[in-house]
């Protein structure tokens, strides 16, 4: 006969056996919806889409061959390289469109960017020192329906937070076109060359903290413009997916985590704190780089977190 001792374990086992089981239960059914395993919440708003010009407004004095670093960038986003060229920027570009898809699988919309107009302000004409209404204020310059509007700061610009706490920003604006009320999606970035290079130009310069690795050469010779790009990049990822604010992203809206910063510090395959990767090297020029670009352009393209394998996507 059992004892009272051995039914009280036996009773307790059969209690624990169950309540696992129950758990599991709740586990299984909360992982049902694909929404609950992604990094990035979807928040129901819209995403860019349509036909939309991306308009440069270079403040402070760049060189003619610095825009076009950038100008080439832009138009590479929709470029078909040959194969010879491959990995391309157009192929990096393509993982943003599995966003659309999850957004709406049934009648997925698309985007397609294009280089729009180039406005200069060579004066300084709000001065070396700017605030984010001011940033706003020169982002109005362009377009404000159909577009996107980038403020490219120079090297002798102060922003506040460059070089605190980021390297560029995206928002957007209402604005008032023909009488109707539109919003218009805005970017900023610094140059960060003689500012912080070790912040915003990484690899390209030691880091201002952790690992010192020898610094990677720059594929366009800039390392102030080769970040910038590697800046712009990210931010159009995060304003064509989360261009209102309630797009995709993840923690608080005033600060969330994107498309590219999810992906903080990966650039290819292998990536860890204070190494970029398993980047390609221009065997000439000893550059090192992850995306050819039109015009023989080779560029360094941050990771995009893709919400299909819920991974990290590099190009290399």
């Amino acid at each position: 006969m059992a004892s009272p001792c051995n039914f009280i374990v036996k009773l307790f086992a059969l209690i624990s056996l169950f309540n696992v089981c129950f758990a599991s239960r709740i586990l299984t059914t909360q992982i049902e919806d694909p929404q609950d395993q992604q990094l990035l919440r979807y928040h129901n708003g819209a995403l860019l889409h349509g036909k939309i010009a991306v308009n440069l407004i270079w403040y402070g004095r760049f060189k003619p061959s610095q825009r076009a670093i950038v100008a080439d960038f832009i138009t590479s986003l929709a470029a078909s390289p040959p194969a010879s060229s491959q990995p391309s920027v157009a192929a990096w570009w393509k993982n943003i469109e599995k966003y659309y898809h999850l957004a709406n699988a049934k009648k997925p919309s698309s985007l397609s960017l294009y280089l729009g107009k180039q406005i200069l302000d060579e004066s300084y004409s709000l001065g070396k020192s700017l605030s984010e209404k001011q940033i706003v204020q020169l982002a109005s310059k362009g377009d404000q329906r159909n577009a996107v509007n980038v403020v490219l700061t120079a090297s002798d610009v102060a922003v506040d937070g460059f070089c605190v706490n980021r390297c560029g920003t995206h928002g957007s604006k209402n604005a008032l076109v023909k009488g109707k009320n539109y919003k218009f999606a805005y970017i900023w970035v610094g140059n960060s060359e003689t500012q912080c290079p070790g912040y915003c130009a990484w690899p390209f310069h030691q880091p201002i903290y952790g690992p010192q690795s020898p610094p990677l050469v720059a594929p366009n010779n800039d390392v102030g413009l080769d970040g910038m790009v590697m800046s712009l990049g990210g931010l159009l990822a995060g304003t064509a997916t989360n261009p209102f604010g309630n797009g995709f992203y993840q923690g608080p809206s005033e600060a969330p985590l994107e498309a590219a910063t999810a992906c903080p510090g990966v650039y290819a395959k292998g990536a860890y704190p204070g190494y970029a990767g398993d980047l390609l090297v221009d065997p000439t020029s000893g550059a090192s780089y992850n995306a050819h670009g039109t015009n023989g352009r080779k560029y360094l393209l941050p990771a995009i977190y893709d919400p299909s394998t819920s991974k990290c996507s590099t190009l290399v």
